[in-house]
């Protein structure tokens, strides 16, 4: 038990948690660095020691019509599904929010459901849905997999905002005689729109980069990671899906950290002027 208590101690030193984060930080992204370092490698082994650098592989994939085909596939779902599920998450929080009404813990806890259910799982249930009512598989089928997974972050992000709103605006509103509706596309909207547009760019990023639905949904018009995997299969092609995934890393990581910037910024000007 004394062991127990000088070791939650001394993790609690501000010496000792700077170095775990560090630490972890580290085994998080050494692979992705060595996958970066691969892509400028002129080999096709990746092993050490590397062979001379060069952008032969980018040159290459850009050069390729079936990876701009995956790729704008991926575009098209990404942003149809990321506003879908915007517009649909928005919708919820707002509702969970600012109303009351029976079965509202309902509503959360099946808005929350794809967070807890294996997306294999859901992605067969999908699958067996789409079947049983006639509908092929297609990028339509993809979007809107994504977006059942992508609702629950929008609302998680809508619903953090508007717990932190001033409620006082809405009242002076009403009180000058602004219906409801209209305070909320006047007064809310408005005021929420960073946490709203960080919201979709995290749904765009995780329609980007899903994988388990869009192998499932997809019919003859594959996604970026479905091309991605399929291509592993062939030695040749490795150093070009290497570059193609430091590609989608990076774009990745770029809409995370412009959506959190975006969030941390909305939250600032609004505690500004109160």
């Amino acid at each position: 038990m004394t062991i127990g208590l000088q070791s939650v101690a001394a993790l609690r030193r501000p010496r000792v948690l700077p170095i775990y984060f560090g630490v972890l930080v580290f085994l998080l992204y050494l692979p992705l660095a060595v996958l970066l370092l691969f892509s400028f490698n002129a080999g096709t082994s990746l092993s050490f020691p590397m062979q001379n650098l060069t952008l032969h592989w980018y040159q290459r994939l850009f050069d390729s019509p079936e990876v701009l085909r995956a790729a704008r596939n991926s575009m098209v779902v990404a942003l149809s599904s990321g506003t879908a599920a915007t517009l649909l998450g928005t919708a919820v929080a707002l509702l969970l929010t600012r109303f009351r009404f029976r079965g509202e813990s309902f509503l959360f806890a099946l808005a929350m459901l794809p967070l807890v259910v294996p997306v294999v799982v859901l992605a067969v249930a999908l699958l067996v849905l789409f079947l049983a009512i006639g509908i092929d598989r297609s990028l339509l089928t993809v979007a809107i997999g994504h977006t059942v997974v992508a609702l629950p972050f929008v609302v998680l992000i809508v619903t953090a905002r508007l717990a932190g709103f001033d409620r006082d605006l809405e009242d002076a509103a009403m009180d000058l005689g602004a219906h409801y509706p209209k305070v909320i596309a006047m007064i809310i909207l408005p005021l929420i729109a960073p946490a709203v547009i960080s919201a979709w760019m995290v749904a765009f990023t995780v329609s980007l980069d899903e994988f388990a639905l869009a192998l499932f949904l997809a019919g003859n018009d594959a996604t970026f990671p479905v091309y991605l995997f399929s291509q592993l299969r062939f030695a040749s092609r490795l150093p070009v899906m290497i570059a193609l995934a430091v590609l989608l890393m990076v774009a990745t990581l770029a809409l995370v950290l412009l959506a959190e910037w975006i969030r941390r910024r909305g939250h600032r000007n609004v505690t500004d002027t109160r």
